[in-house]
């Protein structure tokens, strides 16, 4: 940060819309090819479904595994006894009825009609919230916005080191002698797919898709081929075995419901990526293939399972004949891979969206297509999760141990996007109280079922996310409260624009050609450099240009409503631009779309004025010394605005100005 045009403040045009898209994601509305459906749903697979296919290499075997030790049916000093039937048939119920009800009614079904012009997510859920909330309301949905962002950070370190660690493990099975090195071979695999993410999501999609049809062809295939091994594990398809199981082992329910859990992850990360290729084929995906080919392989691990207790150690890689055990631990590998990608993608928009909530500082964003603007790389990003990812893999070692960490990032997710849900349902699409509740309680009594479970787990890796939501918490409200600060400190010094403008007109300083823009986060006063230019300089450029951009709270805005045009007098107009929170602002574009509205200059003879502002602490800021400290260093590491706004570097001066907060 630290110009004149900090982070724009939100506006909310009265014509933004909840309604839903039309069913193919209004792909070419927004950016997006118009590739065919089966080749949507085919890139969906590579870069959507990564994270949630790959749940079976461990979610079933936790699951069991918690709950017969929990149950004292299984101990290391008898680990060929078998797994009680019911347990078995409660588990795989339970997992099925999960993905029913979590994924498919709750997210593909529900949450992904609660669209912003295509686009999905945590934020995209705050940005409908907020619409006609008042001011104390609105601050209640931002901080809950915050909390479900910080957590889907938290899934999105800990699903590649779990996931690369989960499929790397598999080599046990093919030779001993690599066990040492399971964490190394996975560190270098993490390395390396952290360093192609520059390459951008298109070229990812384009190889991982076919992959994953590959990946969930196998899971299916797999299944089938043990389900005759013990067809009574069919009877999980009635949900009563999953209820019965709560009331026949009521002492580690919980235990379980928190192992349970693994087998949904990656359901938040299909809606925060549904920009990328539209709701039909991300639905489309996951009825038709992903989903059938989860719950086949699932049930596939559950004979096994009954007809060797033997296999509960690794179930999945043991549903394979042996001379099929390497080629299916290098699929895994691959497809673990891009479970990783999806989440990293979804870190990169989620990103994105809060610099243009205002949630955090401007960072560098790349665009990594010349056809899709929603596929971007944030270099400062995607180099923190790496340390981060790594960092878990030496301190937990295996996926067991990572599983634990797991869950409450993902369900503390859930539990914030139910009720933003729950506040778009009923203030954006006028449901009445009664319906709503109707329609979002049994989401929120089982995600917050799930949350529960997991806090379990709170002192045995729980606490990761938990320590990481709340510093990103504390990180994103910091700058919140710095800015609104900051803004509010300058105003009462600014001079007002109009106010200066009759000075000047009465008394006219020397003139130069050419035309000055100068940027400024509030229309309403004199932007502190045009001020300095005036009292150093002592010149006027014969056009000038008081600038603001602005993000709304729809996705993206359209070319004829990105820029507003105002004249104050013949030599001083007001300019607005107009983004989206998933578009970056291009302020030379911009400005050429002035020329199609008759307003005529020449951009070699135009500067861009900016204010670059030093901050100092300040006792009598409203905010505690060391959250003052924290909101300078953040000002610091800000990418600068003429990168940001994309300002040709040769068209730029920069006024210094000094400020406390």
């Amino acid at each position: 940060m630290g110009h004149d045009q900090p982070n724009p403040p939100t506006t909310r045009p009265e014509d933004s819309r909840f309604g839903l898209d039309d069913g193919h994601g209004s792909a070419s509305k927004h950016g997006h090819s118009t590739n065919s459906f089966a080749v949507l749903a085919l890139g969906a697979l590579g870069v959507v479904y990564g994270d949630i296919g790959t749940s079976p290499l461990y979610a079933l075997r936790e699951t069991v595994l918690a709950a017969t030790a929990a149950h004292g049916a299984l101990t290391n000093a008898a680990a060929d006894t078998p797994v009680p039937r019911d347990i078995v048939i409660g588990v795989l119920s339970l997992i099925l009825w999960s993905l029913v009800v979590v994924v498919t009614l709750k997210y593909v079904l529900l949450l992904m009609r609660a669209d912003n012009n295509g686009e999905g997510g945590i934020l995209t859920l705050v940005a409908l919230a907020q619409r006609g909330l008042g001011r104390m309301r609105g601050g209640f949905v931002l901080f809950l916005g915050m909390a479900g962002a910080a957590l889907f950070y938290g899934d999105a370190v800990i699903t590649p080191a779990i996931s690369v660690l989960s499929a790397v493990e598999g080599i046990k099975l093919v030779t001993p002698v690599l066990d040492d090195y399971v964490i190394w071979i996975a560190s270098i695999i993490l390395i390396v797919l952290f360093m192609v993410q520059s390459g951008g999501t298109e070229k990812v999609a384009n190889f991982f898709g076919p992959v994953m049809l590959v990946w969930f062809v196998a899971l299916a295939g797999l299944g089938i081929y043990h389900i005759a091994d013990e067809l009574t594990v069919l009877a999980s398809v009635n949900p009563y075995y999953g209820l019965r199981f709560f009331v026949d082992h009521p002492t580690v329910s919980l235990a379980v419901l928190g192992s349970v859990c693994l087998a949904v992850t990656g359901a938040e990360a299909l809606y925060a990526d549904m920009g990328h290729f539209g709701r039909g084929p991300i639905q489309g995906a996951w009825i038709w293939l992903v989903f059938p080919s989860l719950w086949l392989n699932y049930l596939g691990q559950g004979a096994l399972i009954l007809s060797d207790p033997s296999a509960i150690d690794n179930p999945f890689y043991k549903l394979a004949p042996d001379f099929l055990i390497l080629p299916l631990v290098i699929l895994a590998t691959i497809a673990t891979i891009i479970a990783s990608q999806a989440v990293i993608t979804g870190a990169f928009s989620l990103t994105r969206q809060a610099i243009q909530l205002g949630l955090l500082p401007r960072l560098e964003i790349r665009h990594t297509s010349e056809h899709t603007s929603g596929q971007i790389y944030i270099p400062r990003i995607n180099w923190m999760l790496l340390v981060v990812v790594l960092i878990l893999v030496f301190a937990f070692r295996t996926s067991s141990n990572l599983s634990h960490a797991y869950g409450i990032a993902v369900f503390g997710t859930m539990v914030v996007s139910s009720l933003l849900a729950f506040i778009v349902i009923r203030r954006g699409w006028g449901w009445s109280l009664p319906a709503t509740v109707a329609l979002i309680l049994p989401f929120l009594v089982i995600d917050v079922a799930f949350f529960a479970a997991n806090m379990l787990k709170l002192f045995s890796g729980g606490y990761m996310p938990v320590l990481l939501a709340i510093f990103l918490v504390v990180l994103m409200w910091t700058w919140v409260r710095g800015t609104k600060i900051l803004f509010d400190k300058t105003r009462k010094t600014d001079v007002p624009l109009l106010e200066l403008v009759g000075m000047l007109s009465k008394s006219p300083p020397v003139r130069v050609k050419g035309m000055a823009v100068f940027l400024t986060s509030d229309p309403e006063t004199a932007p502190a450099s045009l001020l300095h230019n005036l009292k150093h300089n002592k010149v006027l450029h014969e056009r000038n240009v008081i600038l603001t951009v602005r993000s709304a709270d729809t996705p993206r805005v359209a070319e004829e409503e990105r820029v507003r045009l105002s004249r104050i007098t013949d030599d001083f107009w007001r300019v607005e631009m107009v983004y989206g929170y998933m578009e970056s602002p291009n302020i030379p574009k911009g400005l050429a779309v002035l020329r199609k509205q008759g307003f005529k200059f020449d951009i070699m003879s135009t500067s861009f004025f900016l204010s670059r502002r030093s901050i100092k602490a300040s006792p009598q800021s409203g905010m505690p010394i060391w959250q003052d400290k924290l909101f300078i260093s953040l000002t610091k590491s800000a990418t600068d605005a003429t990168s940001f706004f994309q300002i040709p570097t040769g068209r730029v001066v920069e006024v210094g100005t000094q400020v406390s907060v």
